[in-house]
């Protein structure tokens, strides 16, 4: 009774307009009173306790500064400077200027970690040359919306840090490697229907009379941009530093290529990206701290081994429960931002991931790919959501693009799931 209340709880909260971290912890904390109703104080001194526990571990260190990161890049012209290189590579004509959005998108996810700062930082750039170019702004936002969330699987990614603090069979090394060759399949299988989508529907008419920038000034112009991915992960692979020690280089890194190389921040910039970055960093670490108190509720109130018991014992077998799984993630991150669905779900996925014997880098990598579906995929994806507001259309509009991208992206998880060397090979050949 208790647990049906817990989740009751969470889910009415929620509908009723209650941000999703209160919601998770007040739930949590109704039911830890409940439980505890004869304990001094109903056993509710467990609550700052877990707070405080959901909270303190190192490795969630890096997100803050990744967040950060995002910001510096967003306002240093990097991505501006990215763009035109990839446009003087592949030059101009229709579905070119999509591609180019997926590819620097991709980059910048080598740099970032976080689909809503890539999306604004592309965005700001490509949304207006895409308009300029002749493509109607809401196949512009669908295609930034979509590039966005290769993200959360090209490392440096926010989505694995938070993956590997609930998982400790799985480290953010190897969670970073396993996902760097589905991260480019995802793109790879973006560019097919966005670039088909264009010429079918005859778009970007007058992208072929824009200029191409020069190829030579262009590429010295990016170098800086094109540097970023190879310091931080080449780093992170020789040893020199940390995942969380590679953020804090990160931003150092990005704060001298704005604010000496490029010459495009000042210090009357740094408050603005400052508060910008703690606000966003805030609301992400207050969900995984209230989440902590809702994930003790959970494990204290015996809900986990019913619901394993339940699911393993349906008859399904092992990809018939694995299929269901999908397929009920696919359909809650249609609400639910990445970092809530891992928080409250991983808990209860995790019996099942080790009664089938799943790899957890495997999983993690499978789980993640979800939830990049999940950020382009209508009514709640926050990708959608800035690329929209950046093009000035509304959601519903960009249904008729997205739906391509899904299934394209929805093939690469299947991939993934048939052969899981795909997501396996590079951490075993880096040795993690």
């Amino acid at each position: 009774m208790i647990a049906t209340l817990l989740f009751a709880l969470f889910i009415v909260t929620m509908l009723m307009g209650v941000p999703i971290g209160a919601s998770l912890g007040l739930a949590g904390a109704a039911a830890i009173g409940l439980a505890n109703a004869e304990a001094p104080w109903f056993g509710l001194l467990a609550v700052p306790q877990n707070f405080y526990a959901g909270l303190g571990k190192y490795p969630l260190l890096a997100i803050p500064m990744f967040v950060l990161v995002g910001s510096i890049f967003d306002r240093s012209g990097v991505a501006l400077r990215l763009v035109n290189f990839a446009i003087a590579l592949v030059g101009r004509g229709p579905g070119m200027l999509p591609l180019v959005a997926i590819v620097v998108a991709m980059f910048l996810g080598g740099i970032s970690g976080s689909g809503p700062a890539n999306a604004a930082a592309v965005g700001a750039v490509m949304i207006a040359a895409m308009s300029r170019a002749g493509y109607p702004a809401s196949y512009s936002a669908s295609v930034v919306g979509a590039a966005a969330a290769t993200d959360i699987l090209i490392p440096p990614s926010v989505a694995f840090i938070v993956y590997s603090v609930l998982v400790p069979g799985a480290s953010v090394p190897a969670l970073f490697a396993a996902g760097m060759i589905p991260g480019i399949l995802a793109g790879i299988a973006l560019i097919v229907p966005a670039v088909w989508l264009a010429r079918k529907h005859r778009m970007g008419q007058l992208e072929a009379s824009l200029p191409r920038p020069p190829l030579g000034k262009s590429f010295l112009e990016a170098i800086w941009g094109l540097a970023a991915p190879v310091l931080i992960l080449g780093g992170m692979r020789m040893g020199w530093f940390t995942p969380t020690e590679a953020a804090v280089v990160a931003v150092f890194y990005g704060l001298f290529v704005g604010m000496v190389v490029h010459r495009t921040m000042t210090f009357k910039d740094l408050f603005p990206i400052l508060k910008e970055s703690g606000e966003l960093s805030a609301v992400i670490l207050l969900v995984v701290s209230l989440a902590g108190i809702f994930a003790y509720s959970l494990s204290t109130l015996g809900v986990i081994d019913p619901v394993t018991n339940a699911i393993v014992n349906s008859g399904l077998g092992e990809y018939g429960v694995l299929t269901l799984l999908i397929l009920m993630l696919i359909t809650i991150g249609m609400f639910l931002d990445g970092v809530s669905i891992f928080l409250i779900f991983v808990p209860l996925l995790w019996p099942i991931v080790q009664h089938y014997n799943w790899d957890p880098v495997w999983f993690g990598v499978l789980l993640t790919l979800k939830v990049a579906l999940g950020q382009f995929t209508p009514p709640l994806a926050v990708n959608l959501m800035v690329s929209c507001r950046i093009a000035g259309v509304r959601m519903e509009q960009t249904v008729r693009w997205v739906g391509p991208m899904l299934l394209a992206m929805g093939l690469v998880m299947v991939a993934v799931i048939i052969w899981p060397q795909l997501a396996l090979w590079l951490p075993r050949v880096l040795g993690y």
